[in-house]
């Protein structure tokens, strides 16, 4: 697990030396932080070119993009032609879940489809799930861990970038050794 480190702050994270299968993770105390970050992902991934997969809650979502708006971001061109692909983590999750538990053939048909919308024409794709963090809240650790690794393995598949993220407070109960579960299922660290 490599720690990824920054000269600039906030949204101004250089996000151009992500590989194509890197799975990064950050685990964060402040939602101006995460949101920071995570506007630096995608961001940066749009005027890159790529293609942007966005599965999250809706306060997450909603604040992502007003700050994309407000920094000229074309979500409306974006979205008509599946640069952008916004889901909502809950509605998502309950596609490939069954029994509290990550269905694989069920996660691998709906990613597969949403890497095949986002990518087409050989656009690189960058995707953040905050599903992870809705299961871990939820206390239902072991199928996130499964669902992480899940995620992880098809990242070297189909060679796209994946953020995670997960909020600090989310970990109650031996923080220190469940933080560490969930960052070794990741191949990088985003500091906050």
């Amino acid at each position: 697990m490599q720690l990824v480190s920054s000269r600039e702050r906030g949204a101004r994270v250089f996000w151009g030396e992500i590989a194509p299968c890197d799975h990064l993770v950050q685990i964060y105390e402040e939602e101006g932080a995460f949101l920071d970050t995570l506007e630096g992902f995608v961001a940066g991934g749009l005027r890159a070119g790529d293609a942007i997969v966005l599965i999250a809650t809706p306060a997450h979502r909603r604040s992502l993009e007003d700050r994309l708006r407000a920094v000229g971001m074309d979500l409306a061109h974006a979205s008509a032609t599946d640069q952008y692909i916004a889901l909502d983590a809950s509605e998502t999750l309950a596609r490939f879940m069954v029994d509290g538990w990550p269905d694989d053939a069920r996660f691998k048909a709906l990613v597969k489809d949403l890497l095949s919308r986002a990518g087409r024409n050989g656009r690189p794709v960058r995707a953040f799930g905050e599903m992870v963090a809705i299961m871990w809240q939820q206390g239902h650790h072991a199928a996130t861990v499964r669902l992480e690794h899940l995620w992880h393995r098809f990242c070297q598949e189909e060679g796209f970038s994946l953020l995670c993220a997960y909020p600090k407070s989310g970990f109650t109960e031996d923080a220190t050794e469940s933080i560490r579960e969930i960052c070794a299922a990741h191949s990088k660290v985003v500091p906050v």
